[in-house]
C-alpha cells in the first residue's frame, strides 16, 4: 500500500494580508467573540436575577448585566447589518 504525498489543490488560498480569506477570518473571529460575550452576559443576567429573587444578591447586578447584554447584542446586530451592506 503506497501513500500519495502529492499536494492537493485547495479552495482556500493563502491567508496573506489583503486576501478574501484573511478578511473572512477576522469577521469569523469577531463573530465568535461577540457570541461568547453574549452567552456570558446572558448567564450573568440569569444567575444575578435568581440570586436577587432568592434574596442573596442585589438587583443592581441584574440591571448591570442586562445593560451589558443589551449593548453586546446591539453591537452584534449592528455589525451584521453593516457587514451585509458592504458586501458586493
Amino acid at each position: 500500500m503506497t501513500r500519495d504525498d502529492t499536494p492537493q489543490p485547495s479552495d482556500l488560498g493563502p491567508l496573506e494580508p489583503g486576501t478574501a480569506q484573511r478578511a473572512q477570518l477576522s469577521i469569523r473571529i469577531a463573530d465568535i467573540a461577540w457570541t461568547a460575550l453574549s452567552v456570558v452576559a446572558a448567564l450573568w443576567v440569569i444567575l444575578a436575577t435568581i440570586d436577587a429573587v432568592r434574596g442573596t444578591g442585589s438587583w443592581a447586578y441584574s440591571v448591570v448585566a442586562l445593560a451589558l447584554l443589551t449593548i453586546g447584542l446591539t453591537m452584534r446586530i449592528l455589525g451584521i447589518r453593516r457587514r451585509g451592506r458592504t458586501r458586493l
